[in-house]
């Protein structure tokens, strides 16, 4: 089953690591427990728009490029890629794929 849960926690992460911040940095700029956003990156809390939007913030990112993100991931998940060539990514493809053995 796929959890949107799980795919924005995913995406988080990503952007949170690619940027070499901390859980701790980014949950203190975003007024987030730590606990709570680690919740959110494993994919076991849901988020609300509003902690979303807190923590899109503190990473410098949109809210709509987190969402993208999102929807490219599910698309991929669905296997539905190849019909918005333009819209995902090969790169995301191969890297989403390989989770899908691991759920």
């Amino acid at each position: 089953m796929i959890l949107v849960r799980q795919e924005i926690g995913d995406v988080l992460r990503d952007f949170r690591q690619q940027q070499g911040q901390t859980l701790r940095q980014v949950a203190s700029r975003a007024s987030v427990a730590l606990g709570y956003l680690s919740e959110v990156e494993r994919g076991q809390k849901e988020v609300s728009s509003e902690i979303l939007a807190s923590v899109t913030e503190a990473l410098g990112v949109s809210m709509a490029e987190v969402m993208r993100r999102v929807g490219d991931r599910l698309a991929v998940l669905e296997g539905i890629e190849d019909a918005f060539p333009d819209v995902v990514p090969d790169d995301l493809v191969a890297e989403v794929e390989p989770e899908l053995s691991l759920r």
